[in-house]
């Protein structure tokens, strides 16, 4: 099962997660926001449903996701769009969409200020 972890990371971590890699050491796969505020923005509440509805599913048309979350093509397609962008969906080699992890973890904590 190819799980992805969405976390709020920092620059450093990021980097430091990187050379550990490069060193032959196993970090799973994860996908880094700066703030919490960027992940909701690009993980807005329809989004988060995309996701859901493609996860574990394979490679999909846009209107095969749309009718799977009974809503308009042309929403979904902005919504796509924005995820593409951000690197969250892929293109396979024949142009179909596709979110290639069967679980998706979300980690972040909120602290004190």
């Amino acid at each position: 099962m190819r799980t992805v972890t969405l976390e709020i990371a920092s620059r450093e971590k990021s980097s430091r997660r990187f050379l550990q890699a490069f060193k032959g050491e196993a970090q799973g796969e994860f996908i880094s926001f700066d703030s919490p505020e960027l992940l909701f923005k690009v993980i807005s509440g329809k989004r988060w449903q995309l996701l859901k509805v493609m996860t574990g599913a394979g490679p999909m048309t846009i209107r095969e996701a749309a009718r799977r979350m009974e809503r308009d093509v042309k929403a979904v397609h902005g919504d796509v769009q924005v995820l593409l962008k951000a690197g969250i969906l892929q293109k396979t080699e024949n142009g179909l969409l596709v979110f290639p992890f069967d679980a998706v973890h979300v980690d972040f904590m909120l602290r004190a200020a």
